[in-house]
């Protein structure tokens, strides 16, 4: 049962038309590098592996000329499978935890179940919408990115922006929130080797 650094690991490299990404996902911290064609998004993805303990060695690039997108998604796909291979069996995590985190005026929650089961569910207040956080950032890449993780991490992830008036607040939130959630659900209980299911599995 992988109790200790070095254990969990995920590595993937994904290349198509579109994108090219290359990372390396470490459940139980250590490093984190990330180069990304997008401040502001390597700033979020720095804010879920430092609050999620999570070590990184991320390298993406993308077809920008054409909007972020495309680059965002697949990191998240990326990242969502280097998560699954990094798990293994899943044996002993604590599998459910939730999290509320605020940035001044903004809110977010997230609520995971690393169930083996990829669900995403994304509330935001309906004036945060079509909110542009940078001018090539809209808030919506939030949930497009999330929404790739949840899936092909294979978790269920419920995200609700609760209240917020700037949109790079109500991201950061959302961003952090997840990231705390995620550390407690991945967290090994060492007295437990044991699959956290009454079916006795989470990948099948």
């Amino acid at each position: 049962m992988p109790t200790h650094r070095g254990n969990r690991v995920g590595r993937v490299e994904r290349a198509t038309k579109e994108t090219s990404i290359r990372v390396q996902l470490d459940l139980d911290g250590g490093e984190r590098t990330i180069d990304v064609p997008d401040g502001f998004f390597a700033h979020m993805l720095d804010a879920l592996t430092t609050h999620g303990g999570l070590g990184i060695d991320l390298e993406a690039r993308g077809d920008t000329h054409v909007d972020l997108h495309h680059t965002v998604e697949d990191v998240g796909i990326a990242m969502g499978d280097a998560l699954v291979e990094a798990l293994g069996q899943r044996r002993g995590i604590v599998r459910f935890a939730s999290a509320y985190t605020p940035l001044d005026e903004a809110l977010s929650r997230a609520v995971v179940d690393v169930s083996g089961r990829g669900f995403f569910s994304w509330h935001i207040p309906e004036e945060l919408r079509h909110v542009w956080v940078t001018r090539e950032f809209p808030l919506d890449l939030v949930a497009d990115f999330f929404q790739a993780f949840a899936d092909r991490g294979r978790f269920c992830l419920h995200l609700d922006v609760l209240r917020a008036r700037n949109g790079h607040h109500a991201a950061e939130a959302s961003f952090k929130a997840v990231a705390v959630a995620l550390r407690q659900a991945l967290t090994v209980r060492p007295e437990l080797d044991d699959v956290p299911s009454t079916k006795g599995t989470l990948t099948a």
